[in-house]
């Protein structure tokens, strides 16, 4: 029987970042995977949706080329060769991640592994069972697409995200059942390539784990690119006997039934945490999740989970920070509890979502007396010339201390602005030095900057 120092089930974002780290530590380490390195989230999830929304993009620039002083005589798509582009981009992401396995030195086990106890693993592969054996246990199996019992996913007309990225041919119109990151960058990318989207949120708000005036100024710009919005309402029944979906949904002001071609489940996510081996080992679960403390270890010594079956939020980078700290702590360093207060949450439609921190509804149900500033993008130099002045940025401070509570930003390119908040939140900065930290001009960053100073009554440019 193999014995290892640590054995990751899984190799998303949580599993392979988690296996690198202790290789780096020293620790023989090995991965089993039952389908592709790299998990969900470079296969279908966040990296291959990028790709798709890439295409969005470029080919929204060029319907709207004349706005730039250009001229582009009827700009059309290839659904199929935009849908190869993306999955040609997972692909070389996961042969990245098999080139960094064999640079650490760590050993890539293909097949289904069910934990077994004693600290050992049983791998079921294309060649039969084997039991292998490690001192540190770490699962890491990830998620996915959640099934609402009337809502049963057939993989043809009610599909969820994993069809969604990889269908044959584009659809003429689509139901988007659930307004989340996944429901509205799939409702963004669709819409742009023609379908005719309608997307139902049961929340008064989309995107309703932003803050309100976010979610409004979203909602705003959905409708203007022509999407159709329905809140407060929810999908009770789907009729697929015809040639395409009808959708009774269930509004404030009565029943109506949705006609489209196909309908997507976009209702979060659903771990995978059946059939591992947990109920034998004696391994905590409650509420679809493992249950750890903050160093990631289980109930049971020598196991541990990471990732989307823990309760911590389903995002890639709290899966890797995670694994970071799991094997950091099974190694001996002295290591910090992720701060689970400050975790950025980027959405990548147009125009994109990040934030960190409280929302402001948040900050004062815990008491705060508040200094918020907004500055909204049609005040910038850069956003005007780049034609993409949809949106703002939003600050949150402690007036009495000037701790960076939160911020919220909506617009073109804020997804790669947000660290900027999270590393400030993370060095106690305040709102004065914020003020005082020198921002280049003419860029979209500014707009923090700005948003800082209308907290503090000291706005230049509004």
């Amino acid at each position: 029987m193999s014995k290892y120092d640590v054995i990751v089930l899984g190799s998303g974002p949580g599993g392979y970042v988690a296996a690198i780290r202790a290789s780096q530590l020293g620790l023989k380490t090995a991965v089993i995977e039952k389908e592709n390195l790299g998990g969900v989230c470079l296969n279908w999830g966040c990296i291959p949706t990028k790709a798709l929304l890439k295409s969005a993009q470029v080919f929204d620039y060029l319907k709207h080329a004349e706005d730039y002083g250009l001229s582009v005589e009827n700009p059309d798509k290839d659904f199929t060769k935009v849908v190869k582009r993306s999955r040609n981009v997972a692909e070389g992401m996961s042969k990245g991640v098999q080139f960094l396995m064999k640079k650490n030195k760590i050993d890539v086990i293909d097949g289904f592994g069910t934990l077994k106890t004693g600290k050992k693993i049983s791998v079921e592969g294309k060649d039969g069972k084997k039991d292998y054996e490690a001192n540190h246990i770490i699962v890491a199996t990830g998620a996915r697409s959640r099934e609402l019992p009337n809502l049963k996913q057939d993989g043809e007309k009610i599909i969820g995200y994993r069809q969604a990225m990889n269908l044959p041919k584009q659809p003429k119109s689509m139901i988007i059942v659930g307004s989340g990151a996944i429901g509205v960058e799939f409702a963004h990318f669709y819409n742009a390539m023609g379908t005719e989207v309608t997307i139902v949120e049961f929340l008064p708000n989309l995107v309703p784990v932003e803050d309100e005036d976010v979610s409004k100024q979203f909602e705003k710009s959905f409708k203007k690119a022509g999407i159709k919005v329905m809140t407060n309402s929810s999908v009770e029944s789907v009729d697929t006997s015809g040639d395409g979906v009808k959708a009774k949904v269930k509004t404030k002001k009565g029943e109506e039934t949705l006609e489209a071609e196909i309908v997507l489940s976009a209702v979060g996510i659903k771990t995978n945490i059946e059939n591992i081996g947990l109920e034998a080992v004696g391994i905590k679960t409650d509420k679809d999740k493992i249950l750890v403390n903050d160093w990631y270890q289980t109930n049971i010594p020598g196991y541990y989970a990471i990732g989307d079956v823990t309760p911590g939020p389903a995002l890639a980078h709290v899966a890797s920070a995670e694994g970071i700290i799991c094997v950091e702590k099974i190694a001996g360093m002295k290591v910090e509890a992720l701060d689970y207060g400050n975790i950025p949450g980027c959405t990548y439609a147009t125009p994109e979502i990040a934030s960190v921190g409280m929302t402001e509804k948040q900050a004062k149900e815990a008491g705060y007396e508040l200094k918020i500033g907004k500055f909204p993008f049609s005040a910038s130099g850069k956003a005007s010339a780049a034609g993409t002045k949809d949106g703002f940025v939003k600050v949150i401070y402690d007036a009495k201390y000037g701790e960076w509570l939160g911020c919220h930003m909506i617009g073109a390119g804020v997804t790669d602005m947000i660290a900027e908040a999270v590393l400030g939140r993370k060095l106690e900065t305040t709102g004065h030095e914020v003020l005082k930290a020198m921002h280049p001009h003419p860029t979209m960053s500014e707009a923090v900057m700005e948003a800082t100073a209308a907290a503090y009554d000291e706005v230049i440019h509004l």
